[in-house]
Formats: structure tokens, C-alpha cells, sequence
């Protein structure tokens, strides 16, 4: 810890199955990540952690230093309103198969967690 801030280190590896990028913990190859889903999770906690702290002053001005369209980095920062258990099962890599990144990108999300639950419930009823 420096400065106030818990750093996490996870052992991951990298691997190609069809099209999808899959990461799978080193510890246990069963368990299989959206590398996509995980990179853009980061990207946006790490851009809110920038309009938090004043470093930046919008996401506009985020989508221009990243050489980005404003959408992409205001789709990608709802992933922040996310329920914590949520993001926690997207990071274990317990989501339901067809809840990726472009499905986040394009359906809006309710800030209210119950309902964000819902939607997730509906999702791993139709798996």
C-alpha cells in the first residue's frame, strides 16, 4: 500500500479460443475471463479514479487525451455504477456467456442495484 491505495496482483494467463480472448487464472484453468469485459472495467474505474481526483475535468476531455470518441469513454464509465457484487462476479469470471463489453456499451444500466440484479438474473435464466 502507498499513498492510501491497495494494489492487487493477479497471476493470469493469456489465451486465444476462436475469436474471444479468454484469461484464465494460472491457479485454476476452469475459470475463464472476457479479457475485453476485464480491460474495459479497468479502463473506466481508472477514468473515474481521473474525474475523482481532478486530473481530468470530464470525460471529454478523457476521450481526447486517449484519442477517443466522448461515447466510448461515457459508455465505458457507467461500468463504474456497477453493484459491487456485480463487478466482483465479472472479475471472477462468473458472468453469464453472452454479457460482454459491447452488451454494456450498448444497453443502458439502471444506477439502482436491485435492478441491475435483475437484469443479471434474467441473463443466467436464459443460459
Amino acid at each position: 500500500m502507498k499513498d492510501g491505495t491497495l494494489e492487487t496482483f493477479v497471476p493470469l494467463t493469456l489465451r486465444r479460443r476462436g475469436v474471444r480472448r479468454l484469461v484464465q487464472h494460472q491457479a485454476e484453468d476452469r475459470d475463464a475471463h472476457d479479457s475485453t469485459l476485464i480491460e474495459g472495467m479497468a479502463r473506466a474505474f481508472h477514468w473515474q479514479r481521473l474525474l475523482d481526483s481532478g486530473a481530468m475535468p470530464s470525460g471529454s476531455a478523457i476521450a481526447r487525451a486517449e484519442g477517443l470518441h466522448h461515447s466510448v469513454v461515457n459508455e465505458l464509465l457507467r461500468l463504474t455504477l456497477l453493484a459491487p457484487d456485480i463487478v466482483e462476479m465479472l472479475m471472477a469470471g462468473r458472468q453469464p456467456r453472452r454479457m460482454s463489453l459491447i452488451w454494456f456499451q450498448r444497453h443502458p444500466l439502471p444506477v439502482d442495484w436491485a435492478a441491475q440484479r435483475e437484469i443479471v438474473r434474467r441473463f443466467e435464466e436464459k443460459a
